[in-house]
């Protein structure tokens, strides 16, 4: 019990300084036009209120990972409480919070479009098509999640595909639609109930006398059923990806850099809605550990139903809220996907806008590139759920690497603290490398040689870095331009 409201603690006090740390260093200027003021086109160009900004981007953000995830996460015990706390404040929120902010800056393009300004055009060129089928794939997932919940709440007769149905229709009408005619109003009322969701369980789970086991040097270990096949490294870094940190909120981040009105915006919106989603992982991991009363049990109920967190949410749901309340509690859960994947869609189309050049005004234009990827959509509902959520980790993370190596360029050629986020980077670098490298659905190698392969080329990484950056300012220097760095060391939080 301890240990979770110290993590509540750091996670809110993470917002408050480290949060203002990072908006110093960006130097947010709230006398700066946005592009919500400049670009306005009444369709992804407008200005919100900063009360409605925030809540849209923390329901994009929070879809099944944050509880899918945090749940599958927990079967690794305690330990997964550091990573969602420490993942949140230093990598995640920052993470969210460049990738805004540089939207901001670059007159709200997506995100494949900034990875090419600071990384170069092959980058770009690479992320323009791996993001957009990430988003497909998101879209995909978070299509079958919500209707496979939706299935258990409601009549016989309404079956999944019924519900696969539906989902997919408000996909479309909030994909084509002026982002202020239907997310910007049905948000508050999916706002509402993952809030009632995330207070309502955790508050039952204290009222009823459930034990959160606490994090001690003693059982700072792996606590899952296979732990020689799931080792916590990189293993865990990747179930718990979107309570954490997550590639995904990047390409969800310009959606709200083309609607906040103010500079100074971006930290609540883009830093607290992360810091927010951490909150929420961190009270599913609590509850998967302590409602069955301990994290062996959890292994053996989540073994014993193939992996299916949805089962646990399910019965969790029901049983410490009561029928009505869990009924309302699992409406949140279904809020917290179909808020993503809605905006998972509408991002796809964007980005391809983007590079297309298309401009998204006339109806017909949005209908040209969003009728193919909703085809290619619908197609992956029919894979097996399981196959696309393992793909989707994977490339989930890469992501983030990739965005977090763009932000670290910027902030070198800008002469800034770029160590705030080089150090993720490098550790993101390592993850999703030794993963691609160990786990079953990659190259299946030695545990030992993919951690050690993941950790030289991090380390290659960090050496190609340096090159460049020494090889800039050599260049600088050559030309009588001064290549000032003083800014390379924190500066103080007023």
């Amino acid at each position: 019990m301890i240990t979770f409201f110290i993590s509540i603690a750091i996670l809110v006090l993470g917002y408050f300084f480290y949060g203002s740390l990072v908006e110093r260093i960006f130097g947010a200027d709230k006398s700066r036009q946005t592009p919500a003021m400049t670009m306005n086109d009444g369709v992804d160009y407008l200005p919100l209120p900063k009360w409605k900004t925030f809540l849209i981007q923390f329901l994009n953000i929070a879809g099944l990972g944050p509880i899918f995830g945090a749940v599958a996460g927990a079967m690794w015990g305690p330990v997964a409480f550091l990573w969602i706390v420490l993942g949140s404040v230093f990598a995640g929120a920052v993470h969210d919070y460049f990738s805004g902010m540089l939207s901001v800056k670059h007159k709200g393009l997506s995100i494949p479009e900034i990875v090419g300004i600071y990384l170069g055009i092959s980058a770009k060129q690479f992320m323009r098509g791996f993001t957009v089928l990430l988003m497909v794939i998101v879209g995909a997932v978070f299509i079958m999640g919500p209707a496979k919940i939706l299935e258990s709440l409601t009549p016989e007769t309404l079956t999944m595909n019924f519900w696969v149905w539906v989902v997919f229709i408000y996909y479309v009408l909030a994909t084509m639609l002026p982002i202020d005619k239907i997310i910007g109003r049905i948000y508050p009322v999916f706002g509402f109930a993952l809030l009632f969701m995330a207070v309502g369980l955790i508050t039952a789970l204290f009222v009823k006398g459930y034990h959160i086991p606490e994090l001690t040097l003693a059982n700072l270990t792996n606590f899952h059923d296979q732990p020689e096949k799931f080792p916590i490294f990189p293993m865990m870094f990747i179930t718990i990806a979107c309570g954490a940190i997550s590639g995904f909120h990047a390409t969800q981040a310009p959606l709200m850099a083309r609607c906040i009105t103010n500079e100074k915006q971006g930290r609540g919106v883009f830093y607290g809605a992360m810091i927010t989603e951490g909150i929420v992982a961190l009270i599913w991991a609590a509850i998967g550990m302590a409602f069955y009363s301990g994290v062996g049990p959890l292994n053996e109920v989540m073994i014993a139903n193939k992996g299916n967190a949805a089962f646990v949410v399910n019965e969790i749901s029901n049983s410490l809220l009561g029928k009505v309340g869990g009924a309302l509690a699992l409406l949140g859960v279904v809020a917290a996907p179909i808020t993503s994947g809605d905006t998972a869609f509408r991002s796809a189309r964007l980005i391809v806008a983007d590079f297309l050049k298309f401009k998204q005004g006339p109806i017909k234009n949005r209908l040209i590139i969003s009728v193919p990827l909703f085809a290619v959509g619908y197609g992956l509902t029919l894979v097996d759920f399981a196959v696309i959520w393992r793909y989707f980790a994977w490339s989930n993370q890469t992501l983030a690497m990739i965005v977090l190596w763009a932000i670290t360029v910027y902030l070198a050629r800008e002469k800034k603290f770029y160590w705030i986020t080089l150090i993720p980077a490098l550790f993101m670098t390592t993850v999703i490398t030794s993963y691609l490298l160990f786990a079953p659905e990659g190259f299946g190698l030695p545990y030992m040689v993919s951690v050690s392969a993941g950790i030289a080329f991090a380390v290659g990484a960090a050496i190609l870095f340096f090159v460049k950056l020494n090889t800039d300012i050599a260049i600088s220097l050559s030309a009588n331009v001064p290549y000032k760095v003083k800014n390379l060391s924190p500066p103080c939080i007023e």
